[in-house]
C-alpha cells in the first residue's frame, strides 16, 4: 500500500471540493484531491445545468401552445415533441458543461489527485480504497450529497429514478409520478409535464418549492394548480403491477385515486455523503444527522483541523454556497492554524418553475424565528396580476412580499412567486448584502416600463407601514 505524507487533504471533487483544493494550493503545493467517482460536479452533469436545458426544451413548447391571446395563432397539431431530439441536445449540452469542468481538473498535477473511496482511520489518516494511505495534517470533507431514496421504494427496483437518471434518459417516458414539492420536483414535474409526459406530483406537507410565506404559498398553490396535478396533502402506497408500472394509490382530502407511470422520480431531498467516510472512527461532533457540525464562517468541525464544505455540509445545498464554502475551508486547511472568518453572502435561493419562485435574506419562517415579536417587523407587498409589463408579456402572475425591520427601516428579506423572480431576487440581495434600507431602495432608479416597478411598488408598500427611527 502506498503512503503518502500531505499538508491538506481534500476529499471529493465536486464544487466544493474543487473550490476547496484549488484555494489550499494558493498556500501549499503538498495537497491532495480525492474523488470516489467521476470528475464532473453536480450542478453540471446531473443538477442545474441539466434541468435549464430540459426547461428550456419545455419552454419553447408551451409557448408556442399559447400565442393566441397576442392574436398570433399556429395549428396546434403541428407542433409536436421529439423526445430523441429533446434528450439528445440535453445530453450533449450537459456533457459539454461537464467537459469544462473535466479540463479544469485535469489542468491540475495529477500525481496530486487520487481516485478511490476515501475513509478516516483516525484523525490524520485517510485511506482510500485498498491502495493508498495518506496522513493529512489537515482536511476538508467535501463528499457532497445524495438524493433520498425511502425504503418501501425499493421494490419498484429500476422504475424509481433520481434527477441523476433523468438527464440521461434516451428519450421521454409517457408517463411519471413525482415525489417532492421543493426545487427538484417541482422544476422537473413541469418541464417534463409542458413536454408533453403525464405527471402528477405528490406531497405530504402542503409545501411548495420552499416558500414559508402563507400568503406566497396560497398563491403558488393557486397558480401551479392551475396547470398540474398536484396532491400537496396525499398519503401514498406504490407498487408495481401487472405490466410492471408504477401505481400510486392515493389519498387527500376525502378523496382517492391512482396513478400509473412508468417511472417514480424521488425527489424529496437529499441526504449528505458523510456515513460512509469513517467518522465513526473519529470524535467529532455531529448533528441528529450524523453529519459534522461547522462554523459557517470559518467550516471548522469540532476537530480544529477538519473542516466540511458544500453539500456535504447540510447547510444549503446550492453551486455558489458549495463553491463560498470550499474557498473558506480551503483557506482555513491551508494557512491553520491562522483560522479567518470567509465573506458569507446573503441568501438567494431561485426555483426555475414558471413563474418563478425565489427567495432572498430572511424568509418568513426565519425573521418570525429571529423576532420573538411579530410588530418589530413590517410586510410590504405587491401582486402581480395587474402590474403593467407583466400584463403586457401575459405573465402576470404571482405574488411577492418584503420585510423590513422597524425602527431601522433595513429590508431585511423577501418571498415571491412572479415573472422575472431571479432578476428580482437579485436586486433584492444586492441590496439585502449591502443592509440598504427601504428609503435607499427607494431612491434606486426604476425604468418604465418594466417587471422591477413591481418590486417598487411592494417596497413603497413596506414604507408606509414603517415607523423609522422608533
Amino acid at each position: 500500500m502506498k503512503s503518502i505524507n500531505a499538508d491538506v487533504v481534500v476529499i471529493g471533487a465536486g464544487t466544493a471540493g474543487m473550490s476547496a483544493f484549488r484555494n489550499a494550493l494558493q498556500h501549499t503545493d503538498n495537497v491532495y484531491l480525492i474523488e470516489s467517482h467521476t470528475y464532473g460536479t453536480t450542478c453540471a452533469r446531473v443538477g442545474c445545468m441539466p434541468s435549464k436545458l430540459l426547461i428550456a426544451a419545455s419552454e419553447a413548447r408551451h409557448h408556442a401552445l399559447h400565442t393566441d391571446p397576442f392574436g398570433v395563432h399556429l395549428d396546434h397539431a403541428s407542433i409536436k415533441v421529439n423526445g430523441e431530439e429533446v434528450m439528445q441536445r440535453v445530453r450533449s449540452e450537459r456533457d459539454r458543461f461537464v467537459g469544462f469542468v473535466v479540463s479544469d481538473v485535469e489542468e491540475w498535477p495529477s500525481k496530486n489527485r487520487i481516485m478511490g473511496q476515501a475513509s478516516f482511520i483516525d484523525e490524520h489518516t485517510v485511506q482510500i480504497d485498498d491502495h493508498t494511505q495518506i496522513h493529512a495534517e489537515r482536511v476538508v470533507i467535501a463528499t457532497g450529497s445524495r438524493p433520498i431514496i425511502l425504503p418501501e421504494w425499493k421494490q419498484l427496483g429500476d422504475k424509481v429514478i433520481t434527477n441523476d437518471d433523468v438527464f440521461y434518459w434516451q428519450t421521454l417516458p409517457k408517463s411519471v409520478a413525482v415525489f417532492g414539492t421543493g426545487v427538484i420536483g417541482l422544476e422537473i414535474g413541469q418541464a417534463l409535464h409542458r413536454l408533453g409526459v403525464q405527471v402528477e406530483i405528490f406531497g405530504r406537507s402542503g409545501s411548495l418549492g420552499s416558500i414559508t410565506d402563507p400568503v406566497v404559498l396560497e398563491e403558488a398553490q393557486k397558480v401551479m394548480g392551475e396547470e398540474l396535478v398536484m396532491h400537496l396533502h396525499s398519503k401514498t402506497e406504490v407498487k408495481l403491477d401487472a405490466s410492471g408500472k408504477v401505481q400510486v394509490h392515493w389519498q387527500e382530502d376525502g378523496k382517492n385515486g391512482t396513478f400509473t407511470a412508468d417511472y417514480l422520480l424521488a425527489a424529496i431531498g437529499r441526504t449528505p455523503n458523510t456515513d460512509k467516510i469513517g467518522l465513526e472512527n473519529l470524535s467529532i461532533e455531529t448533528d441528529k444527522h450524523g453529519v459534522p457540525k461547522a462554523n459557517p464562517t470559518t467550516m471548522q468541525t469540532s476537530i480544529s483541523h477538519i473542516f466540511i464544505a458544500g453539500d456535504a455540509s447540510n447547510q444549503l445545498p446550492l453551486l455558489h454556497e458549495a463553491s463560498d464554502q470550499g474557498k473558506i475551508a480551503g483557506d482555513n486547511a491551508g494557512v491553520y492554524p491562522n483560522i479567518n472568518k470567509g465573506l458569507r453572502r446573503s441568501h438567494i435561493g431561485v426555483v426555475f418553475s414558471d413563474p418563478q419562485i425565489a427567495s432572498v435574506g430572511l424568509r418568513f419562517r426565519d425573521w418570525q424565528e429571529r423576532y420573538k415579536n411579530p410588530d418589530c417587523v413590517a410586510i410590504g407587498e405587491v401582486s402581480f396580476h395587474n402590474q403593467g409589463r407583466s400584463r403586457v408579456m401575459l405573465v402576470n402572475k404571482g405574488h411577492m412580499r418584503v420585510y423590513a425591520e422597524q425602527g431601522s427601516g433595513r429590508f431585511i428579506g423577501a418571498e415571491m412567486i412572479g415573472p422575472a423572480a431571479e432578476h428580482l431576487a437579485h436586486l433584492l440581495a444586492w441590496a439585502h448584502q449591502m443592509k440598504m434600507t427601504i428609503p435607499q431602495m427607494l431612491d434606486m432608479p426604476f425604468y418604465h416600463p418594466v417587471i422591477e416597478e413591481g418590486l417598487r411598488t411592494a417596497l413603497r408598500d413596506v414604507m408606509t407601514k414603517l415607523k423609522i427611527g422608533d
